[in-house]
């Protein structure tokens, strides 16, 4: 009798054990998959300022086209990035805030994106600060550079909240990452483009101060160029961005 009684108290209890395992197994089988996705989000934001960054390496007030705005940049970091993985690179392409366009991982348990709209969920924004170095700000204003090298890209993601799984219902994550270059670095054109920057370069290199200081002494130089062993005069001034030293030179 007092078997039968303790089996018919224990009736259910695998099942009581199941659904109380439930209440933990389930909410764990969905974080774990979207913690990873939120990693993925934080990885593609890091690419996509580096980037942005390279960027203004490669467009600066030095190059024929200039910065590309803020609003250029975003348009096409939302695209080739936050859309889906194989997108096409286009000029002016934008990304749409349609499934086609949606990366195929970036979605919650409910199919909903964690990306719902591009222009609000990814911006950008770039900064350029002037190097404070006295000898490098001196050059630079003498030799007609920009000093506004420090080029910071920024990327920041806003991802949607995911309603009715606590606390990632009201978390408002945010994903920010920058990279910082240095840009805008003049680049010679050619010989002649070294060549007017150097003569043209004011108190940096007085070359015409020099040339004019040498006229009164360049007699006596060549007075001695014309005695057995002598030296070729200097060439006050003389700017040759391509000259070899003759040892160099294969015989």
């Amino acid at each position: 009798m007092a078997n039968k009684l303790l089996i018919a108290r224990q009736r259910g209890q695998s099942t009581v054990e199941f659904v109380a395992l439930g209440f933990v197994l389930v909410p764990l089988l969905l974080i774990v998959p979207l913690v990873g996705k939120y990693m993925d989000i934080a990885q593609t934001t890091a690419v996509a300022s580096r980037y942005v960054a390279f960027e203004g390496a490669a467009r600066h007030s030095s190059s024929a086209d200039g910065w590309k705005s803020d609003a250029e940049l975003a348009q096409e970091v939302r695209r080739r990035f936050f859309s889906n993985s194989d997108a096409s690179i286009k000029t002016g392409d934008t990304a749409g805030d349609f499934k086609t366009h949606r990366n195929t991982l970036w979605f919650d348990h409910r199919g909903t994106p964690l990306l719902p709209e591009f222009a609000k969920n990814v911006g950008v924004s770039t900064t350029k600060e002037s190097l404070a170095q006295p000898f490098g700000a001196f050059f630079a204003s003498n030799f007609g550079l920009s000093q506004a090298n420090l080029y910071t890209g920024r990327v920041n993601v806003n991802i949607a909240n995911i309603a009715g799984l606590q606390p990632f219902d009201t978390i408002n994550l945010s994903v920010s990452r920058h990279t910082v270059l240095l840009a805008d670095a003049w680049a010679a054109s050619g010989p002649s483009s070294v060549r007017g920057k150097v003569q043209d370069s004011g108190a940096a290199f007085p070359y015409q101060a020099l040339k004019i200081a040498a006229l009164p002494v360049t007699p006596l130089i060549l007075l001695f160029e014309k005695l057995p062993g002598g030296a070729p005069p200097p060439d006050i001034g003389r700017v040759s961005p391509d000259r070899v030293p003759a040892d160099r030179l294969a015989k």
